[in-house]
């Protein structure tokens, strides 16, 4: 990115965030809700006003991470689960025609791997992984400095591997509270900060099940670090000794003390790692 102003934006299934980049810093950003019951029309509408927000003449580039499978050569998305009407979207396209500047587009997951590489804790570490833990489970995977898309900008979906009677994603992220044990993840957490020995319990069994999920990951890819992020990742605290207690299972003990698991802490590495998309 150099010292080029470019926009990064984050689409989720609830919200848009976008920010306008200079450098490493947050210029402005702009907030909004998405429809995601809405049309396909009205939710890029939704996008594009959010990117109006934060846009001037200086930008160069923008850059949008989205939670979907994206052919990244044509910047195309498919199938977004959260947005129901978005099931073939040309987004690049679209966006370059409106505001006359490139654009490209990647899968959520690869920006927050890529904003943790060039802004956050992955600076030094060549091969990363940034797991995603939230209302689901999916990576980003840095290999030798790079960003590994795959052909369908699919890889680094661990959280979709089968796994006991479902999917790593059942136990691994966010899901494991609410349909598991029925509770809300964040009164889990307000309960076990309050000392409540079931919710600490509860937490312990997410660790043991998160650091199988790890342990795939580590015999696929062998990162020196993993970052973590999403929602559940605030509660690290709470697992990260079952966690790191599972891993001892681990058959290749020099990968374990090497491996270093760090905890996402910027609020904008999402919309920094889209805007790197505009220097990759």
């Amino acid at each position: 990115m150099g010292n080029k102003k470019v926009i990064g934006v984050d689409l989720g299934g609830t919200k848009i965030l976008a920010a306008r980049i200079n450098g490493t810093s947050v210029e402005a950003s702009s907030r909004q809700l998405v429809s995601s019951s809405g049309t396909k029309e009205q939710v890029i509408s939704e996008l594009i006003s959010t990117i109006e927000n934060v846009y001037d003449s200086s930008i160069t580039g923008i850059g949008i991470g989205v939670p979907g499978i994206v052919d990244v050569e044509e910047g195309v998305l498919y199938d977004l689960q959260n947005i129901p009407s978005w099931k073939e979207v040309h987004l690049k396209e679209i966006i370059e025609a409106h505001f006359k500047i490139p654009v490209k587009v990647n899968n959520d997951a690869n920006c927050f791997a890529l904003g943790e590489k060039y802004f956050g804790k992955g600076k030094d570490e060549p091969n990363l992984v940034g797991l995603i833990v939230g209302t689901g489970m999916a990576a980003g995977i840095i290999i030798n400095n790079k960003l590994h898309n795959g052909r369908n900008c699919g890889a680094g979906e661990f959280g979709m591997l089968p796994y006991l009677d479902h999917i790593y994603e059942y136990y691994s992220s966010g899901q494991f509270f609410t349909k598991v044990h029925h509770i809300n993840g964040e009164q889990l957490y307000d309960k076990a900060k309050h000392g409540d020995s079931v919710s600490i319990q509860i937490f312990n069994d997410f660790g043991f099940h998160l650091g199988n999920a790890i342990i795939a990951i580590l015999y696929s890819l062998d990162p020196g670090m993993i970052i973590l992020g999403g929602s559940v990742s605030k509660a690290y605290e709470f697992y990260r000794k079952a966690l790191w207690k599972r891993l001892d299972s681990f058959a290749f003990k020099p990968v374990i003390e090497r491996l270093q698991i760090e905890v996402s802490e910027d609020p904008n590495i999402a919309v920094l790692g889209a805007a790197a998309l505009i220097g990759n």
